[in-house]
């Protein structure tokens, strides 16, 4: 079973990746800088992530496009012309999910506007799972100065 303190990252990243605001990043370099094993750590930090990632589009699926027209007055001619833009690109507009801020509105967003669930899962995962890595390699860099 897991230790508590994975089980904690993996919570904490799916948490961050919904309207929750909430730092996945400092609790993995926390774990780091404690010991815990690296690709233990990244694999559940990602995990979580895009399940919380892929909630949110889920989340945006569910809502109609009727709501868009209706609420914030955008006509169905616009919303039909940018989900022409976006097609073809989910794979890469997914991908930038893990922005702080940003990312779990776009997110809801993809879902919303019913993009490829295949290409928004696929960009998310690999989106995520490169922001932590690259987290991790600055982490460990800065406990290596001290």
């Amino acid at each position: 079973m897991f230790e508590s303190g994975y089980l904690a990252l993996f919570l904490a990243s799916f948490l961050a990746a919904t309207v929750v605001p909430f730092s996945s990043e400092a609790i993995l370099s926390g774990m780091l800088a404690t010991g815990y094993d690296l690709y233990l750590s990244l694999a559940l930090a990602t995990l979580g992530n895009w399940l919380g990632g892929l909630s949110s589009y889920y989340i945006g699926w569910l809502g109609k496009t009727e709501w868009i027209e209706k609420y914030l007055r955008i006509k169905h001619e616009q919303i039909v012309k940018n989900q022409n833009k976006i097609a073809g690109k989910e794979l890469w507009i997914s991908f930038f999910c893990w922005l702080p801020g940003v990312g779990d509105v776009l997110a809801v967003l993809l879902g919303l506007l019913k993009v490829n669930v295949w290409n928004a899962a696929i960009g998310m995962l690999l989106g995520k799972l490169v922001r932590y890595i690259i987290w991790a390699l600055l982490t460990l860099k800065v406990i290596e100065l001290f």
